[in-house]
């Protein structure tokens, strides 16, 4: 149940009050008595969602989940080949410098 903020238009009282989202809302003013309030815009209290299921990536479809593993996977694939063709070209500068050196 929320707390809602209510200002009297005639005496300034400010307040809070606990109440039910279906319930109507309050015209008298307990402080002066008069029916002169006025519900209003507040920032509310933080809400709390506890257990899994409440972040974006929770509920991602089939079809983004299929794409990210196509991602991780060429971006490994692309690591890889990367590494074979620096140790190709290791090897043939080492196979220079023996040359130059007999």
């Amino acid at each position: 149940m929320p707390t809602y903020d209510y200002l009297c238009r005639k005496c300034d009282h400010q307040f809070e009050q606990f109440q039910s989202i279906t319930s109507n809302p309050l015209r008298k003013c307990p402080e002066c008595g008069k029916i002169e309030l006025k519900r209003l815009i507040g920032s509310g209290a933080g809400i709390i969602f506890k257990g899994s299921g409440f972040y974006e990536t929770d509920y991602r479809s089939e079809n983004y989940k299929t794409g990210q593993k196509k991602d991780k996977t060429s971006s490994s694939d692309t690591k890889t080949k990367d590494k074979a063709k620096d140790s190709v070209t290791d090897k043939k500068t080492k196979q220079k410098t023996k040359n130059k050196k007999t």
